[in-house]
């Protein structure tokens, strides 16, 4: 069976929340990444800013069979990159096996929370 996803995937809308405290839950965003091939996913990441030069190329791997969520308010998760809240930046995902790929925001810094999902556009 030929694995499902694509090699590029593309992420318009990231804009990492401030965390708050005292919340029940914690403010964030997240890259999730499915790997359904028989072969680990060597990936790597570029950022892109609204106001800064763009950071390319963190490498990051999803093993065969896996389904990695990377917290992207957590640096160690994303090759140490610090991305300051409240700062808009794009994303590509780029794989040398096929992959599936979703985005989430979890907001909950105002009292009736909003999470966001998209699965972003998506290349061979």
């Amino acid at each position: 069976m030929k694995p499902g996803g694509a090699h590029v995937w593309y992420f318009p809308d990231g804009y990492l929340p401030e965390k708050v405290e005292n919340s029940r839950l914690e403010p964030h965003e997240a890259l999730m990444v499915l790997n359904t091939g028989s072969k680990p996913a060597h990936i790597e990441l570029d950022f892109y800013f609204e106001d800064r030069e763009p950071v390319k190329d963190v490498a990051l791997t999803v093993g065969a069979e896996r389904s990695v969520c990377f917290r992207l308010d957590h640096p160690e998760q994303i090759g140490g990159l610090v991305i300051p809240p409240l700062t808009q930046y794009g994303m590509r995902l780029r794989s040398d096996v096929p992959v599936v790929a979703q985005f989430a925001r979890l907001d909950a810094t105002q009292p009736n929370l909003a999470y966001y999902v998209n699965i972003g556009h998506a290349e061979e």
